[in-house]
């Protein structure tokens, strides 16, 4: 069956249902007529959404900006703050191996897990007052924070003393061997042309007197790592390590009848040297020095020239108690109780009206050589024990304004005032004393002495040819130190000014 299209009709009045059913948006807009607020609500919702999507990355790069222009700078800081002195201690350890490569590995292993070994150089010095002066009160670094300024702080009238001490050390630097130590007797060698120096002294005491050299220079504000005069101290140092028994420590040989006196002094050059320069690697030699004038020192009592004989006098003891007081602001290991006995020790040699100090006894003079040496070297002329027990009284942390004997001592000093004249007067062991008590004393006392001492020491140095800065050694024991104890004795004389800090009242 076929149907013909022709034939079927089409009721037009019917209305197509595209145009009579209503759209998602025309009911949209009708359900927004009666709700209004749900069209607020999703608008607003529709905006915050947009300003999230457009906003984020934005805020998120300026964070990421932001970590990335923080971060690099600590990181540069840190490095710039750390590369130099790691540079310095690479560069000296380097120099100092070169040195003792054994002695080097010896010691590194010592200080391994030493808590004092990266600690900060302290004075020994504690408390308030008096005492705290010597370094701690004001920042001023120590109690050897007074040279770190040198001879460059003497100005005025104190011109003629620095250029005094740079000829010193010149001659000294000139005249040192070149293993690093100062020949007491053939020291003139270095005199190629012109008359040379005169003045020889006894060859035993080579190590004190190199000892005694070297405190010159370091007193001058120059270490083993800085200061015009750093490698004349790494040669005198090198030299002394290479003259100490490694298992007793004593630098030498017990060969002189008064050896002690070389290795105390020896023993604070050691100490110094360490201690100035940090340098790690001579903490060893240091103690060892150290713990040989511990097993030297007498049993409740002090020292004299043999290990423990039961002798005890005050001009050896002065030399060590300055080296235990040196070795404890360093931070070695020192028996306290030695330094308490050394001051009971002073106590019961002292004239407690005058402050005078006796040699072995109270009242006896300062010792002299058998036959005319004390005819030409009157000990009374002098107070050099007075002062050397005056100082040591100081270093012990004794307080002048509370002990009236070191007021009593330091007025006796006064009335035998340096003067560079022949018949006995001139005695540099007892200026080099008297200068660093008094200064330490200050007020009238160091004014008197200083303007004194400045004028007898200034103007008798001499100024002529292979001479000149050296001192004749025309004092009581110039015999046996010679030139180059009376040259470095009356440089240690006048780095009175700045060798120790001030003492502050």
């Amino acid at each position: 069956m076929s149907i013909d299209p022709t034939k079927v009709k089409i009721d037009r009045e019917v209305v197509p249902f595209w145009e009579h059913e209503e759209s998602f948006q025309d009911i949209m807009a009708e359900q927004l007529k009666h709700a209004p607020w749900l069209g607020l609500s999703i608008l607003i919702h529709g905006i915050g959404i947009l300003l999230l999507i457009v906003l984020m990355p934005v805020e998120t790069l300026k964070k990421d900006d932001n970590i990335m222009q923080m971060a690099p700078p600590p990181k540069e800081e840190k490095i710039e703050e750390q590369k130099p002195p790691e540079e310095e201690v690479k560069e000296e350890v380097k120099e100092e191996v070169v040195i003792q490569d054994t002695e080097v590995k010896e010691v590194t292993e010592i200080e391994e897990g030493d808590p004092m070994a990266d600690s900060e150089v302290a004075s020994a010095f504690t408390g308030t007052g008096w005492n705290t002066a010597l370094g701690l009160g004001g920042g001023a670094g120590g109690k050897f924070g007074g040279r770190r300024g040198g001879r460059k702080g003497l100005g005025g009238s104190g011109k003629s003393t620095a250029e005094a001490i740079e000829l010193g050390l010149e001659w000294l630097k000139k005249h040192q061997d070149e293993d690093g130590k100062w020949d007491a007797d053939q020291f003139m060698k270095h005199d190629a042309e012109g008359t040379p120096c005169d003045g020889p002294g006894n060859p035993v005491h080579d190590i004190g007197l190199t000892g005694l050299a070297t405190l010159a220079f370091l007193g001058d504000g120059s270490t083993m790592r800085s200061g015009p005069y750093r490698e004349v101290i790494k040669k005198a140092i090198t030299w002394l390590r290479e003259q100490q028994d490694p298992e007793k420590g004593l630098f030498g040989q017990a060969s002189s009848h008064d050896f002690i006196y070389d290795h105390a002094l020896a023993s604070i050059a050691m100490i110094e040297a360490y201690g100035l320069s940090d340098y790690k690697l001579l903490r060893k030699n240091a103690q060892l020095a150290i713990n040989y004038l511990e097993s030297h020192r007498n049993p409740y009592k002090a020292w004299r020239y043999q290990p423990r004989d039961n002798e005890n006098d005050t001009s050896v003891t002065a030399w060590c108690v300055q080296a235990y007081k040196s070795a404890q602001d360093f931070k070695l290991e020192v028996n306290s109780k030695a330094l308490e006995f050394s001051g009971v020790f002073l106590d019961e040699l002292t004239d407690p009206t005058t402050g005078a100090l006796g040699y072995t006894k109270r009242g006896e003079l300062s010792s002299r050589h058998p036959g005319d040496h004390g005819v030409r070297f009157p000990p009374e002329k002098t107070e050099a024990l007075t002062a050397a027990g005056l100082l040591t009284r100081i270093f012990l942390g004794q307080d002048p304004q509370k002990t009236p004997v070191m007021m009593a001592a330091a007025n006796r000093i006064l009335t035998k005032p340096p003067e560079w004249k022949p018949g006995g007067s001139i005695d540099m062991y007892y200026w080099y004393y008297a200068s660093y008590a008094l200064y330490q004393i200050g007020g009238r006392h160091w004014n008197d002495w200083s303007k004194k001492m400045t004028d007898a020491i200034v103007k008798s140095q001499r100024k002529d040819a292979n001479f000149r800065g050296s001192w004749d050694p025309l004092c009581a024991w110039g015999e046996d130190g010679g030139r180059v104890y009376s040259t470095a004795t009356m440089v240690l004389c006048l780095e009175a000014y700045y060798r120790y800090s001030k003492i502050v009242r």
